[in-house]
């Protein structure tokens, strides 16, 4: 990456292990795509009670030279996202799918139909 990543913590405290789990997945993320130039994470807990418990909500917003890639796991989504790292996790998954069918469209590796 041309810019550090950026980890943001909203309504929650900051954690090493968190921090640790987010750099992980980041740098996994090159591995699909060399040319990342920036990678932010923000990780934001619901500020009021649920009688659900706390869902996480992850936003991971990549920026590459073919385009922006912008993910968010909304904690409505699943209530597996009530253990942050799951909620990490399934967003990275959804950005390294998005990365992914985009290295394909730049590549040229796109099936196309015939009219």
């Amino acid at each position: 990456m041309q810019v550090p990543l950026q980890v943001r913590f909203h309504n929650l405290e900051r954690s090493e292990a968190i921090e640790a789990a987010v750099r992980k997945r980041a740098a996994k993320l090159e591995q699909f795509a060399d040319t990342i130039v920036s990678c932010r994470v923000t990780i934001e807990a619901p500020h009021r009670h649920h009688h659900q418990g706390k869902l996480y909500h992850v936003v991971i917003d990549v920026r590459t030279p073919g385009g922006e890639i912008a993910v968010s796991r909304m904690p409505n989504d699943e209530l597996s996202h009530a253990d942050v790292y799951v909620a990490i996790r399934d967003a990275f998954d959804a950005a390294q799918r998005q990365l992914q069918d985009q290295q394909r469209k730049l590549q040229g590796k796109v099936k196309t139909h015939a009219t």
